[in-house]
């Protein structure tokens, strides 16, 4: 099977199902930006502070993977099969930012991305999670009937990202940057 299938050339592509849209579909911004995401938590699963998480990373890998084939099926065929998104995956990403925050001190201002390379590559997956779950609902209030678990997914996701970013950097011993208004 070659990479290249040349079908894409005149700015269209195929929804699963087979209906065709243009690249710039609500639909394709959405699971591109969410490839876009699994590609910065492949990123973060690659970096020696998260070796002890890159188990779960993948398995938030995984969960993408799943949200992006609900985003890029054709929503006029409801009954292809397509992986589910669970009620459990969600209860994953909370059990995991509680073991984290357990460890880091109470938050008072907010956070500021940097102190470190791989804190800010962090908050740039979390900022980009934030964009996915913006199209998703984009996608939603233009076509409905999108699965609700994404949204809380999304947005369960990128609370995830922000606590990693802070443990992360507790872990490299990385300044936290806090935003303080002027005045104050």
């Amino acid at each position: 099977m070659k990479v290249y299938t040349k079908t894409g050339d005149k700015g269209q592509t195929s929804l699963f199902g087979g209906k065709r849209v243009s690249k710039s579909h609500i639909r394709i911004d959405a699971y591109g930006t969410v490839d876009e995401l699994n590609s910065y938590i492949g990123l973060l699963s690659d970096f020696p502070v998260n070796t002890d998480r890159k188990a779960f990373l993948k398995e938030v890998q995984d969960r993408l993977f799943t949200l992006g084939s609900e985003l890029a099926a054709d929503p006029d065929k409801p009954k292809l099969k397509k992986p589910d998104l669970l009620v459990e995956d969600i209860e994953l990403l909370e059990t995991e930012i509680d073991k984290m925050d357990e460890n880091l001190e109470p938050l008072k201002y907010f956070v500021l991305p940097g102190g470190h390379q791989h804190v800010s590559f962090c908050h740039i997956a979390r900022t980009v999670c934030r964009r996915a779950e913006r199209l998703c609902i984009g996608v939603e209030e233009v076509e409905g009937n999108l699965e609700p678990l994404i949204f809380q997914y999304l947005n369960r996701l990128s609370d995830y990202l922000f606590v990693l970013s802070r443990a992360m950097g507790k872990e490299l011993k990385a300044d936290e940057i806090y935003w303080v208004p002027r005045g104050n």
